[in-house]
């Protein structure tokens, strides 16, 4: 069996789950947030953009456009004025009130939208593919997700290790008494990080929508999958989370090679395998590294 496809197929998964768990990382490694809505969120921006798609009959690039600030914003005054309060030493105030607003996403998207599958389109773009020599066909989207994925989280990074506001953030994620008593409001920091997170779960249900078909119980994957990504590439840590995908990218593609039925579950059972043997992730370091 030629194993070189599923492992360029692995690889370019690992890209699409890791634009959906560099949100969870960073909302994680800068203040301990574990959002359990972080994939119903990516839902709720598929509808977004198909809405608007449908409304302005504009690309879902376009859509992406309009949609991706707005998801942000929301993600800003979230933090500031809801999810603020549940910061505390225990992490169960923080994962029951997640867990509320991935019920009521869920719920409102039910009532609105129905459970028929929906899906964005790019028209060819979708299926077009490049030939490569050894009979290889990587698809151009799976392709640029994975390069927008990689791009992204370099970008973060380096706004993180290079510049005075990533320092102030880094900061605030080691120890946010000692920066208040400075004058910076450490919850306005944490506002803006989960705008950042917002923003980039937004990017990922584009990708996801384009993909493949979504309905407004589709987030609970979702959310399975980047949570597995984190933890087996380490909490908090950005490229790490990268690392991690790609694993459990490949663990899906090369097991599905040669169980077709099992792809996903070959992706948990080597998820579990990295938590028995090694729980604190490959790649350690602080939320920002």
């Amino acid at each position: 069996m030629n194993l070189l496809d599923p492992i360029v197929q692995g690889v370019l998964l690992g890209g699409q789950y890791a634009l959906f768990a560099a949100g969870l990382s960073l909302l994680f490694g800068v203040m301990r947030l574990v959002n359990l809505a972080h994939g119903d969120v990516a839902v709720i921006a598929s509808y977004g953009m198909l809405l608007v798609v449908n409304v302005f009959a504009v690309s879902p690039v376009v859509a992406l456009l309009v949609v991706a600030p707005l998801t942000a914003a929301a993600g800003w005054v979230l933090q500031r004025f809801l999810l603020q309060r549940t910061l505390e030493a225990s992490p169960l105030p923080s994962l029951l009130v997640t867990f509320g607003l991935s019920i009521i996403i869920q719920n409102l998207l039910l009532v609105t939208q129905s459970a028929d599958q929906r899906r964005l389109t790019l028209g060819g773009f979708d299926t077009a593919s490049l030939s490569l020599p050894f009979g290889l066909q990587i698809g151009l989207l799976p392709l640029t997700i994975f390069v927008l994925a990689v791009g992204l989280l370099a970008a973060l990074s380096l706004v993180l290790q290079r510049t005075a506001y990533g320092r102030l953030i880094r900061a605030v994620s080691d120890d946010a008494e000692t920066v208040a008593l400075s004058g910076v409001d450490p919850r306005r920091i944490y506002a803006t990080a989960a705008a950042i997170a917002f923003g980039l779960v937004a990017i990922a249900g584009f990708s996801s929508g384009i993909q493949s078909s979504f309905n407004p119980f589709s987030g609970s994957l979702l959310l399975i999958f980047a949570f597995q990504a984190v933890i087996i590439g380490g909490l908090g840590n950005l490229w790490g989370t990268l690392l991690g995908a790609m694993i459990l990218g490949l663990a899906q593609t090369i097991g599905g090679a040669f169980f077709p039925a099992q792809q996903v579950l070959i992706g948990h059972l080597v998820f579990l395998v990295f938590l028995a043997v090694r729980p604190q992730g490959l790649l350690k370091g602080s939320a920002v590294s």
